[in-house]
């Protein structure tokens, strides 16, 4: 559900035409993350993160003006072409805490809002993991696999999304001829929205195609709802559409197979002094289970569990169709998402994951839906119109995420069993 961040971070941020390095340096923040087995432990990697590229401002070499029309176009004049905009234009080093972004250690705090000479101004920031070197994205290969992380939700409001997902963007973020910065400076992202923007990895979109590729929603949440989500595309890597290629008919699956707690009966299993208690931090796990236990297996089922208070927290157990249900199945799949269904499924899925994905972190909320599918109606317990951002900003201006402590390994290996814990 990345779209209305796609086209939120539009609305706000400079467009950015072509991806040439320019003489601001960029400095990415550290974020250490850790690797896991069960025979050898926890072994951290020196990694860190970097802006999308619509953070990044995007200037005339020339000239230094910026590479932007008066109303956030393309410059007729620096771009009136891909190979004429990347000839003219360079993206330069963005400043972090001006995006509220802050990073501490394995820790990593995202701000909604920044107040800018007296305003309340959204910033809404994403960010990529990047591998040691800085040059590339890590990929991360989760089949038979987990991924863990620590998040603070507690000042999320309805109509707040703290996201971390996975995204079949390429590993170098595009790098090419006409665009030689690549992920050093976040280029190339691409969702299962196929989300339009000035650029499509990392060259000017001069044809106003849209940006497809498998996308695996590990978490989307509030401090009163959450969904776990694969959106499975019927592409490999980063698919350029047109026409009914990119809407709900086309190669990718908008909608998504997912697990909302809330939406499938258990009122009263996350939220403020639930089960799930969000008022404080916790763990949350997310295994990627195959049909023979191994790596080259066929993904066959997506399970989760939480860690809070030295307890881990078994999954919500529903009812569904009379039978009890704590994870993501085939068979739950099929009976809820025939649009996930007829691009492939939890198997098609399992191939992007196995080919190894780029890690996303995101907080934005929505002008136009008020995330109403994430956290009203069936979906949790906030009305129809207090996510508007108008009520945000005025009742929360410090809403903010923070995620820490991020792993990835054996299943098993990246928590503590609950009698492991003092």
């Amino acid at each position: 559900m990345a779209r209305s961040l796609a086209y939120q971070a539009l609305a706000l941020l400079p467009l950015v035409a072509a991806q040439q390095i320019g003489r601001v340096r960029e400095v990415h923040p550290r974020f250490p993350t850790e690797i896991c087995t069960n025979k050898h432990g926890c072994v951290t990697h020196q990694t860190s993160i970097v802006l999308d590229a619509l953070s990044h401002p995007i200037e005339n070499v020339h000239t230094g003006a910026s590479c932007e029309n008066s109303t956030g176009g393309f410059s007729s004049t620096a771009c009136p072409s891909a190979e004429a905009c990347a000839q003219n234009c360079a993206l330069e080093g963005a400043n972090y805490a001006q995006h509220g972004v802050q990073a501490h250690g394995d820790s990593m705090t995202l701000h909604q809002y920044l107040n800018i000479n007296g305003t309340e101004t959204s910033v809404s920031p994403r960010l990529y993991l990047l591998d040691p070197t800085g040059n590339d994205y890590s990929l991360l290969k989760l089949l038979n696999q987990e991924v863990s992380f620590t998040v603070d939700v507690s000042n999320l409001p309805c109509g707040m999304n703290g996201a971390l997902y996975l995204s079949a963007m390429d590993g170098s973020g595009g790098r090419s001829r006409l665009n030689p910065a690549g992920a050093t400076y976040g280029t190339g992202y691409c969702d299962a929205q196929c989300p339009k923007s000035a650029w499509i990895n990392g060259v000017a979109n001069v044809n106003d195609v849209g940006a497809c590729c498998n996308e695996m929603d590990l978490w989307e949440a509030n401090a009163v709802a959450t969904q776990l989500t694969p959106h499975a595309c019927n592409i490999t890597g980063l698919y350029e559409c047109t026409g009914a290629d990119c809407g709900s008919n086309g190669v990718c699956d908008e909608s998504g197979c997912s697990f909302n707690p809330y939406g499938l009966g258990m009122h009263d299993y996350y939220g403020y002094n639930d089960v799930v208690d969000t008022s404080k931090p916790f763990t949350v796990v997310t295994q990627f289970l195959t049909d023979d236990n191994t790596a080259s297996g066929t993904l066959s089922e997506i399970r989760r569990l939480y860690v809070q208070n030295n307890k881990v927290i078994q999954n919500a157990n529903v009812e569904f169709e009379n039978k009890t249900l704590d994870s993501i199945t085939n068979s739950y799949c099929n009976a809820t998402a025939p649009s996930f269904q007829a691009r492939g499924g939890l198997a098609q899925m399992g191939e992007a994951i196995g080919r190894g994905m780029v890690l996303v972190f995101s907080v934005w909320n929505d002008a136009t839906g008020y995330m109403n599918w994430l956290d009203s109606g069936n979906g949790g317990p906030c009305n129809a119109t207090e996510g508007n951002p108008v009520l945000i900003v005025e009742e929360d201006p410090s809403t903010s995420v923070t995620f820490s402590n991020v792993r990835w390994g054996d299943i098993g290996s990246t928590y503590k069993p609950a009698a492991q814990y003092s």
